[in-house]
């Protein structure tokens, strides 16, 4: 959220009205590649919570520009990497690394149950208790001819 609009007749409203001020979280693994890994890159840049789960595939060498065979088939060519604003290249073949590591169970998903969900869910609950409330809305001030006193 950037600011509250304080309506006149009703409460306030923030904005951008479909802005998330709480805690959140993103489940990775050995799944998520290319954009897969690149997003939880991106989360974990902008600080906007931990990465849960198992490192990420690691590929993320874009594909581009490759013409097509004559039989109808095709080959993919690397034509581009990415690299961070500090100047160091994303872990190629590597991928992202969790912030909490939970390992993936599956004999716990076929009964239902997901612990690395679990994990998120009990990590945000934990943070959404400790979230200070949205700010009270400010006495108005008092206007006399364009200024303020």
């Amino acid at each position: 959220m950037l600011a509250f609009w304080a309506v006149r007749d009703g409460a306030s409203w923030q904005w951008p009205p479909v802005a998330h001020r709480g805690p959140q979280a993103m489940l990775i693994n050995g799944w998520s590649g290319s954009g897969g890994d690149a997003f939880p890159f991106y989360f974990r840049e902008a600080g906007l919570g931990p990465l849960i789960g198992t490192r990420t595939w690691g590929g993320l060498i874009g594909i581009s520009g490759a013409p097509p065979l004559v039989d109808g088939g095709s080959v993919t060519v690397p034509t581009f990497r990415m690299y961070d604003p500090k100047g160091q290249w994303f872990a190629e073949g590597h991928g992202v690394e969790p912030d909490i590591r939970v390992d993936e169970n599956p004999a716990e998903l076929a009964r239902g149950r997901d612990p690395q969900l679990q994990r998120a869910i009990d990590d945000v609950v934990k943070r959404v208790e400790q979230l200070p409330p949205a700010p009270a809305r400010p006495a108005y001030e008092r206007r006399i001819g364009g200024g303020s006193d």
